[in-house]
Formats: structure tokens, sequence, C-alpha cells
């Protein structure tokens, strides 16, 4: 074999080596050719093989001297290879943590590899912009440069760039707060990884994988996946994989209140960094030292290393903030009132600073999950301080913020300065009494509000509350009948989350429910009152429920007249998973009946599309109805949809009037009622409650949209909507119409009186 063609194969094989992130036996394999490289390419690629290689071992002097040889020969050469040198410059500048440097270094490969139809450096630069914006924090940049990385290496078969933007991507998502969804991508990658005898990313996905688990407090996997990290690390003798595998069980550590063996696996965290490595490497196991110097009653000690963390050039944001919580936390046990408020207000700024710099939607709306914490342990200090009217200003902050920004009510801003609540006024404008809810860890808190008035009532923490929820929740959806069993869970949670404020609640109340968390998945109207006969609480108030105090007190009066209606439904159906719903022209009809012919459109059958509500201006209607199949996307709400019939035959999904679509149509609708399955959403986001198609008409600029929480049955609804538009049309609000309705079904002799068939449709108002 020639000499050209002997190191061609070894830069193949060493390529390969590294790619499992075995950087010794790169080396050594690289060494072991007794003859020089005989061409520019081949000396270039030999050069650029041992930077990276020394680099995956973290020496980074031997790197850089690599590199040097690289660029020398460069400097009298055009050859194709020098992109490479540019590239793997890229990666000695992120392993130094220099990540802009790196960036501006892969944009230039990514040209140069386009100008040459180079797809494979392509696929693999992409990779890198997306772990670039990944430790600049650009989060939606991650997305866009990952997913754009993972069709590219997917079309063209370049498995292991495949699986490693699946794991940026899942990684990006974690950082957004989308536990549940990164671990699918962190999963799905590391078996990949694993296909393909990628050890180095085995180590980084399993390593991720114990982050999820971790922050749901399942401490046992979460220390079983970071052990098996390090021993697959050290397996390869991969420093940097050692290093990470390490400061992960240092945090597990501390969390499971093994103090001395947290600070133990910092330490040696901190003494493997290199010493001109990324600063971050030795961050995080300072950010463990320090929480186990507070709990160990070591203040001084514990304010020091945090507030270096916090003033670090080169921390990033989720450290500084965790940095702020923790000195808050600190402060708060020492007694110093001031101080803790002050820490407190300051990691909250640091993190809706971070929250302003989100572009897209989607990014915004699992971000908040990220500061939860910070705001209970905020809100829980005032209500101990007895600012309970501060802590209330906190919470709303914390409220619908993605729906009022999009609708141009907040402005996105990089402080936290929450404005006075104004509740009383928003409660005398809507007329009635609002409960805003609270769930925490320590405690809940209720705040019912009237116009003359706020009261504050403490509530258990959501840890009991939650089960319950589920309980009822599920025996709600399996038809059951409660005033003939006497369920314990629908009274529990009556005298839990309503007794306290009922001396606040006069017979026929109106009522504006604000939720929390699991709350968002309760209709209210389903609790059990036991006095003075054993009744649903839908008897005594008339609800509706809203996301924050601020978009209630946008909410326009409501209109008098009957206005105009779209009417959407009864649709051929696009596949055997949507079969047609028997009894869509009966409710269509029952609907149209209400409405003089010239004051109304209707689209059925064939015509039923989404591209007809699209094209139909819907912004012009008083009232929108939708007689449909539908589907709610817990991990991609926006995906959730209505199903209509096909507008292209061509396209497989053209039946699907997606959420992401509906936002961009804007509304003025007094209400739009989607008569379908799960309308209001399967997934609850912090702060903003369910998000889902009724979440996207609000977006859009409806003022009311009636959603269900489970499964609508075909055979009640028709009932339950004529009686809706019957108490429309004699100028009932939009609440009280569908009160009438529900109690015309609850009140009936037969199996309709049973909540599952009218208590699936709620109400949300404010817009």
């Amino acid at each position: 074999m020639s000499a050209e063609w002997s190191w061609k194969f070894r830069t193949l094989e060493a390529n390969a080596l590294l790619w499992r992130g075995m950087g010794d036996s790169a080396l050594a394999l690289l060494a072991s050719e007794p003859s020089a490289p005989p061409t520019v390419d081949l000396e270039i690629q030999k050069a650029r093989l041992e930077c990276s290689a020394h680099l995956a071992l973290s020496h980074f002097p031997e790197a850089e001297q690599k590199l040097a040889e690289a660029d020398r020969i460069c400097v009298s050469s055009d050859s194709p290879a020098c992109a490479s040198v540019i590239f793997a410059r890229g990666g000695l500048e992120m392993a130094r943590g220099h990540f802009r440097q790196a960036q501006r270094l892969f944009e230039q490969t990514l040209n140069s590899a386009r100008a040459h139809a180079d797809s494979f450096v392509e696929a693999n630069v992409l990779l890198d912009l997306g772990w670039s914006a990944l430790q600049q924090e650009h989060f939606d940049e991650v997305l866009d440069w990952s997913e754009a990385s993972y069709r590219l290496s997917t079309a063209l078969q370049f498995e292991d760039i495949a699986q490693n933007a699946l794991g940026n991507l899942g990684w990006a998502y974690y950082r957004l707060g989308e536990s549940e969804r990164a671990q699918g991508f962190f999963i799905e990658a590391g078996k990949r990884a694993t296909q393909l005898g990628d050890v180095s990313d085995q180590v980084k996905w399993l390593t991720n994988a114990g982050y999820v688990y971790l922050d749901a407090n399942d401490y046992r996997k979460a220390e079983q996946s970071y052990q098996q990290a390090l021993d697959l690390a050290k397996g390869i003798n991969s420093r940097q994989d050692i290093l990470n595998a390490l400061a992960s069980l240092a945090l597990v550590s501390e969390r499971t209140g093994k103090l001395d063996q947290a600070r133990d696996y910092a330490d040696k965290t901190i003494a493997l960094a290199p010493q001109e490595g990324d600063r971050l490497d030795i961050l995080y196991p300072m950010l463990v030292k320090g929480h186990v110097a507070a709990r160990q009653h070591g203040t001084a000690q514990a304010e020091k290393t945090f507030r270096e963390i916090e003033q670090d050039p080169k921390s990033h944001v989720f450290l500084k903030w965790e940095a702020e919580h923790s000195l808050a936390q600190l402060y708060e046990g020492e007694s110093k009132s001031d101080s803790a408020d002050r820490e407190y207000r300051a990691a909250l700024t640091t993190f809706e600073t971070a929250r302003s710099s989100l572009q897209h939607e989607e990014s915004s709306l699992p971000f908040p999950a990220n500061a939860s914490g910070i705001y209970d342990d905020y809100i829980h200090f005032l209500v101990s301080q007895a600012k309970t009217a501060e802590a209330l200003q906190v919470a709303e902050y914390s409220r619908g913020r993605a729906l009022a920004e999009g609708l141009g009510l907040l402005q996105k801003g990089t402080s936290f300065k929450p404005d006075a609540t104004k509740a009383q006024a928003i409660a005398r404008k809507a007329g009635g009494t609002i409960l805003f809810y609270w769930l925490g860890e320590k405690q809940s808190y209720l705040w019912a509000i009237t116009a003359q008035r706020t009261s504050l009532f403490t509530l258990p923490p959501k840890s009991e509350i939650d089960p319950t929820v589920q309980r009822y929740r599920k025996a709600l959806a399996d038809q059951q009948e409660f005033l003939q069993t006497t369920d314990a869970d629908g009274r529990a949670l009556y005298r839990t989350l309503v007794a306290p404020a009922q001396p606040l609640l006069p017979k026929n109340a109106q009522v504006f429910i604000i939720p929390d968390g699991s709350l968002n998945t309760l209709n209210f109207e389903t609790l059990l009152v036991s006095d003075p006969t054993p009744h649903y609480w839908i008897e005594d108030v008339t609800i509706a429920d809203a996301n924050s105090l601020h978009l209630l007190g946008a909410q326009p009066a409501a209109s008098k007249s009957t206005g105009s209606l779209l009417l959407l439904g009864n649709a051929v159906a696009p596949n055997l998973d949507y079969p047609e719903l028997r009894k869509a022209f009966a409710e269509m009809e029952s609907i149209k009946k209400h409405f003089p012919p010239g004051q109304q459109q209707t689209f059925a059958r064939d015509q039923a599309t989404p591209a007809a509500y699209l094209a139909s201006k819907p912004g012009q209607f008083s009232y929108v109805h939708f007689v449909a199949h539908g589907t709610a996307s817990r991990t991609s709400p926006l995906d959730s949809a209505i199903v209509l019939s096909r507008s292209d035959a061509a396209k497989d999904d053209s039946f699907k009037l997606y959420a992401r679509d509906i936002i961009h149509q804007p509304l003025r609708a007094e209400l739009v009622t989607i008569s379908t399955c799960y309308g209001a959403g399967a997934r609850a986001y912090s702060g903003e409650g369910l998000v889902g198609l009724s979440w996207a008409f609000l977006r859009a600029g409806a003022h009311n949209v009636i959603g269900a929480l489970w499964e609508v049955s075909d055979a009640s609804t028709p009932q339950l909507m004529d009686e809706l538009y019957s108490g429309l049309k004699k100028g009932m609000r939009p609440d009280s119409a569908l009160r009438q309705a529900k109690l015309s079904l609850l009140h009936s002799s037969n199996a309709f009186r049973k909540p599952f068939y009218w208590a699936p449709f709620q109400l949300y108002t404010g817009s």
C-alpha cells in the first residue's frame, strides 16, 4: 500500500476514534505511522486530528501547538483542508470557554463548507453552532441550528452527527424548562450513541438524563445515571467526561444530604478542571460547596461562595440566579429580611432578563418553570413577613405573561418590577369574586378578592392537593356519579379550596378562578358541597377561569347583541383515526337556528377545512364554533389541532387546524366554542396554565373561549350547545349561558346528569 493511502486510512480511523471519545487511542494511532504524510492535505489533516485528540484530553497547550503547525502550512497553501483548521480552532475556543469567538469561527467554516458543497462538514458545523449557542444561552438559536443539523445528517445518514443533534435539542429543551420532552431526546440519543459505540456521547446523555431525574426528585435514578457515566468516562480516560460526572455526583449527594461526600466530589471536580479550560467547570461545583457550607452553618463561607459565583463574568444566567436565590435563602435563615428581599428580587430580575431574550413563543411558554422555585420561596417569605399584598403582586407577576405579551397588554422587561395589582378594582369591574390560587412546596395560598377587600387563606402544600385533584379528575372522566356515591375527594377539595372563602361568596355569586398547577385541570363546578344537602358547586355559583388578574382586568364589556356566527364542522373523515361524528349535523343545525341567515357563515363536509377558516377573515365574527374532533399535544401544545376536512389531498396533515396557526389570525369574537375533545389542552405550563386550543384562541384575541378538559360526548353535546345559544340569544353572558346549559343536563333524569357529560366544558375569559 502506498504511503498516501496508508495515511488516508489512518486519518479515517483516527477520526472514528475521536468521534467515540478515544483521544489517547487516536494520538497513538497517528504516532504509529513511521513515514510523514506525503501530501499537504494529509499534513493538515494529521495536525487537525492531533489537535482534536489533545482537546479531548484537555491538553490545551499541545492542541494549540498542533493548530499552529496547521496554520503555518495553510499560509502558503489554498488546500480545502484548511477550512477544517478553522473549525478545529473553534473547538479549542469552545473548550476554553470563549464561545463568541468559537461562533465566528464556526460561521466562517459553514460558509466554506457550503461554498465547496461539503455536506458532512456543513452538518458537523451546524451541530457545533448549536453547541456554541447553547453555551451562550441563546436557546432559540440552539433549536434552529440543531434541527438543521439533524435534518441534514439524517438525510445523508451521518448517524453520529444526528445523535449529537438530538442530544443538543434535548439540552436546549431542558434549559427551556421542558424536562419531559428533553428526557425523550436524551434517551433516544443515548440509544443511538450505544449502537454506534460512541462512549463519550453515551456518557454525555447519561449525565444529562440524570439532571431530569434529579429535578423530578428521583435521586436514586439520578445517582445511577451519574455513576454509570463516571464508569464509562474512566474507561475511555476522557477527562472532561469524568469531570462532568463528578460534578453531577456532587450535586445529587448534596441534595440527598450526603454533605461530606458532596464536598469531596466537588473538590475532585475542581482539582480536575484544566487551568485554561471553561470557568463553568469550576463554578458549578463551587455552587455545591456553597450549599454544603450553608447547610453546615458555615454562613460566612457560603455567602462568600455564592457572591463569587454571582459576580463571575463567566457565570451562566442559570448559575447567577441560583446563586442569588441561595443568598436570599441564606439571609432569610439569618433573619436578615431586607437582604433576603433584595436577593430574591435580584434572582427574579436575572431570570426575567433571560426570559425577555427568548424570541419564539414556544420557547417562552415552558421557560418560567425554571424560576418556579424562586417565586415560591419569595411568596412564602413575603407571607411570613405579613406582606400579603406584596405576595399577591409577585404571584400575579408570574401569571399569563406569554399570553398578555402576545396580546400587547404587557411588554417584555429586563427587570422584576411587579406593579400594584388593583385587584379589588378588577373584581369590581368583572362583577364578581376572584379566587387566586398559588400551590407551593411548603404551603399553598388562596387570595379571595372582592370589590371591598382582599383576604388571604393558607392552604396545604401542593404535595397534598395534587393527588386528590388527580384522583377526582380521573373519576370525573370515568363517568362516575358522585351525589349517590358521596365522593370523599370532591368534598375534600371543596373544603380545602373553597370553604375558607365561603363567607365572601353569596348564593348565585359570580366567581372567577385563577388556578395554579394541577388546579388548571380541575373544573371547580364539580366540587361537592355538603350543606344543606350534597350538591355540586355549580348550583350555587357561576364560574369562569382566567389566566391572570391583568388579563381579567383587560376584558371588554360583554356585547348585548347576538352578532354574527362562523360555524365549521361535520367534516369528512380524513382517515380511520377520526371517524365522522354522528351528531355533528344535529349540533350544527341547533346552533344555526339561533342566528338570522344573513348573520351566519357555515362550512360543512368537504368545505370545512383549515384553509376555509383561515381565509374566512374570522376576526369579523362575534361567535365562532367548531363541531369536530380535536387533538391535544402534551409535548408540543401548539401542535394541538382541530380536525376538519382535508384542504389538500397531497398533504398528510392538511385536515388539521393547528394552534400555532390559530394564534396568527386576529379575533375579536365575544365567544369561541371548541366542541371537541380536550380543547382546553393537555399541558399546564408554570404561570401560563393549560396551553392548547383554548389558549390559542385567547392569544388570537377572543374575549371568551369554551374548551373541554376531557372527552366530549357526541350524544349530549348538541343539547348542551342548543341551551348555550338560547341563553346567549336572551342576552346572557357566556359564563351564565354555559352554566344554564349545564344545569339543564344536571337536572335531567337521564345519564346526561353525570358530570362526564356537562363538566368537560370550561369557560376561559380575559383577553
